[in-house]
């Protein structure tokens, strides 16, 4: 008779059926190196131009960066909510523009607050059409806001065929005026990404993005409002996208139709990319947002100090957003295969 003998594993524990963890860490690992990516960035840009321009690591340079990319916080985090719940919305440059000029005209006839309520109004209405065509009639959101983003850049140029230009005083005020050493234009961005952090930290709007985004049928049969909420992330954003024209008219003093906002959909883009936002939604971090929004403010400001051609500064922009895609590409690939 053959006595079967068992062998124990070598840390003498008992005889399992265990699966070798080392992939799953690996993909762990890699991830969080991912994740890693963009802090290191930004340190390393930063002590770059610090070092390569006297006038960076100023008090005055950092604010003006703050100041002079307001809009792009404004939109940014309002985008970020949209695309995390799996929607994109390619418009908000034109509707900056449409809102922006909307509003310098009514200045003269309503003063700066009427003017403020018209470029908002006008922003949320525009969010208003492109969040009823593609929650409500299911019609692709590439389509509908590629459409928006023609149709606003011509209703803008429509509405003024010549750039407007010299405003009344209270408007150059908001566009130029400080409190606690901070511009107005910097607190009114500080005051949108603080209640975009809230709404989606502390709220169940903020849990509803997040569940359409990770399966929009489930969270449908769990009894959200899929439709209402994505209509109202699109005004919200359209919303958004008229106070960031309202802030770049009042601090240029000028309204032109036919460049105010022009690219700012790659800009905002990029920015949303890299603070970790996947295109398919389902999870992201709005404090990461602003990290890849303050990447991409310093990346241009640094450029402009070593006065680097605005014709770089594009290109330069445009390979941060394919890299920016490629991580995202990549981060998916590691979740998907490892």
């Amino acid at each position: 008779m053959t006595v079967a003998t068992m062998t124990a594993p070598p840390d003498g524990g008992p005889e399992t059926n265990r699966r070798d963890p080392s992939p799953v860490i690996t993909r762990d690992l890699l991830l969080k190196a991912i994740g890693a990516v963009m802090p290191i960035a930004v340190v390393l840009l930063m002590v770059y131009f610090s070092v390569n321009t006297t006038a960076f690591l100023t008090v005055n340079n950092l604010l003006t960066v703050i100041t002079q990319n307001a809009p792009l916080i404004i939109i940014s985090m309002a985008f970020a909510m949209l695309l995390m719940s799996g929607y994109v919305d390619l418009s908000v440059g034109s509707t900056m523009a449409v809102s922006g000029v909307a509003g310098a005209l009514a200045f003269g006839p309503l003063g700066f607050l009427g003017g403020a309520a018209v470029a908002v109004g006008v922003g949320a209405l525009v969010g208003a059409v492109n969040g009823g065509l593609i929650g409500y009639l299911a019609i692709s959101p590439i389509v509908v806001t590629l459409g928006m983003l023609a149709v606003g850049r011509g209703a803008a140029m429509t509405l003024s065929p010549d750039p407007l230009y010299g405003f009344n005083d209270t408007v150059r005020a908001f566009g130029t005026g400080s409190a606690l050493g901070i511009s107005y234009i910097a607190w009114v961005a500080i005051a949108v990404a603080a209640i975009c952090i809230l709404v989606m930290s502390f709220t169940a709007l903020g849990k509803h993005i997040m569940a359409i985004g990770v399966n929009t049928r489930a969270a449908f049969l769990t009894g959200i409002k899929v439709r209402t909420t994505i209509f109202s992330l699109y005004v919200a954003v359209g919303a958004a996208a008229g106070v960031a024209g309202l802030v770049l008219v009042s601090r240029l003093d000028s309204a032109p139709a036919g460049t105010l906002g022009a690219g700012f959909e790659v800009t905002v883009l990029s920015a949303v990319l890299l603070g970790g936002i996947p295109f398919t939604g389902g999870r992201g971090s709005l404090w990461r947002v602003l990290l890849g929004v303050w990447f991409i403010s310093v990346l241009r400001n640094g450029l402009t100090l070593m006065n680097v051609g605005s014709e770089m500064v594009n290109i330069v922009s445009g390979i941060v957003l394919i890299i920016a895609a490629g991580l995202e590409a990549l981060r998916m690939y590691l979740r998907r295969k490892l």
